[in-house]
């Protein structure tokens, strides 16, 4: 089918990705842009995985200050090349992916992240929830493996909804996805801190948070 530039246009600011794959897109997907949507996700997931492996040494550091400087946040954000960490795109991201934290205040950036001791003791406040409610005991484990999606959504970057986008569907993750489709190069969070205004007065002053963790 014939599909209007228009809409490739509207499909490729939506997904940064190339002019020719949105059209292919929309045509497998009968025009539909929602469905073309889900294509092009789907794709560049795959094309992620196949470049995960790769070392990504260069990249920049991202800032972001919100509005009366009492919350800030620094984030390391690394790519294969000094000429892809160059470009206004990658920077653009780096400010993004900093905004995020300092709206979401995610504790880790994946959810392999999750230290084993955090993991087992959130499971053993939701069970303790579900029993108490009067859940089926054969039911527990798997009411428990559901609300562990919603804490890995609420705490960890990668899994959070992206706060700048309109819908409320895009991930961290698949955004970040959706970059590395576009570049052709490995993308990833390394580290951040999120400093806040007062927290953690009265601590060692040389105490810090693990690596992807809040910056007391």
């Amino acid at each position: 089918m014939a599909v209007p530039a228009e809409h490739v246009r509207k499909l490729r600011e939506m997904t940064g990705a190339p002019m020719m794959e949105c059209k292919k897109a929309l045509e497998e997907a009968n025009g539909d842009p929602e469905l073309a949507f889900t294509i092009l996700r789907k794709r560049g997931q795959a094309s992620a995985a196949k470049k995960a492996g790769r070392t990504a040494a260069e990249g920049l550091v991202g800032y972001y200050i919100h509005p009366g400087s009492k919350i800030g946040v620094i984030v390391e954000v690394n790519c294969e090349t000094d000429f892809v960490a160059r470009t206004d795109e990658f920077q653009q991201l780096a400010h993004d992916l900093a905004m995020q934290i300092c709206a979401a205040a995610p504790r880790f950036i994946r959810k392999e992240d999750v230290t084993p001791d955090v993991l087992e003791q959130e499971r053993a406040i939701l069970r303790d929830q579900a029993a108490s409610s009067g859940k089926p005991p054969e039911k527990l484990d798997q009411i428990v493996e559901g609300k562990l999606r919603k804490f890995f959504e609420e705490n960890c970057l990668y899994e959070q909804h992206f706060i700048k986008d309109p819908a409320g569907t895009l991930t961290v993750r698949e955004l970040i996805t959706s970059k590395i489709a576009k570049f052709g190069e490995n993308i990833t969070v390394r580290r951040y801190s999120r400093f806040k205004v007062g927290e953690g007065i009265g601590k060692a002053a040389s105490e810090s948070a693990p690596p992807g963790e809040v910056a007391q």
